[in-house]
């Protein structure tokens, strides 16, 4: 495993720094990552890992703010690590990597837990963008692509409900905003669509994510195609 020597001593930084941790098979790309990551002063690339045991074991030790997460990698892929470092550290966010933008472990590892996603072949404002966005606990994911990566992969309802998921507890406009969120609308699409303001979208989301105990937007849309509350090919 290897290190920045940028670390200090007793491992503390800047409260103003945002500790990041990548996990790629590929010593290139992770260099590469680091290299676009290390000259924005906002960031601090504390390890490095090649597999996603290591990737485990690092965050432990470093307790990064965010994980730029190869989804295949051997010994453990990203998707089994993105599910320990929910469970075992919440505060850690994980950005997945996928070397393609229609990937079925890009919905695993958005289930098991990830912020967001990004192919390998953004730019370097793009990852950039994202490792800022995915800290704040937002889902860095274009609502659009989400909704047609999620549509592909998750055909029917496994069950008739996810286990955390309480729908008969939202009220008929939060299913709607849950509704149009599954379709891909995005905040100020879905305020226009139901003729009220953005402030009150956001509000009626923060109260579906609490309903459906799912806690970012693309565990949402996940749980609509499960339930189906939406459906391929069609809005439920």
């Amino acid at each position: 495993m290897s290190e920045t020597a940028s670390e200090s001593a007793d491992g503390s930084m800047s409260g103003r720094t945002i500790r990041v941790l990548i996990a790629d098979d590929q010593p290139l790309v992770r260099r590469g990552l680091a290299l676009i990551l290390s000259p924005d002063p906002a960031f601090e690339v504390v390890g490095e890992a090649g597999d996603g045991a290591e990737a485990v074991a690092l965050a432990h030790r470093l307790r990064p703010d965010v994980v730029v997460m190869d989804i295949r990698m051997p010994v453990l892929d990203g998707v089994g690590a993105t599910g320990l470092l929910a469970q075992e550290l919440p505060g850690c966010r994980v950005l997945a990597l996928s070397t393609f933008d229609m990937d079925e472990y890009v919905v695993a590892a958005l289930r098991a837990g990830a912020y967001g996603f990004l192919p390998k072949d953004i730019s370097p404002e793009e990852l950039v963008a994202a490792v800022r966005v995915v800290h704040t606990g937002e889902a860095a994911v274009a609502p659009r692509l989400l909704t047609r990566l999620i549509s592909t992969y998750v055909r029917t309802p496994r069950r008739p409900e996810p286990p955390s998921v309480s729908v008969n507890d939202l009220t008929p406009r939060e299913s709607e905003v849950w509704r149009l969120m599954a379709t891909g609308l995005d905040n100020a699409e879905i305020a226009d669509t139901m003729d009220i303001s953005v402030s009150t979208v956001k509000n009626h989301i923060t109260s579906v994510f609490g309903k459906l105990g799912v806690r970012d937007r693309a565990q949402a849309v996940i749980a609509a195609y499960e339930t189906g509350l939406v459906s391929v090919g069609g809005q439920g």
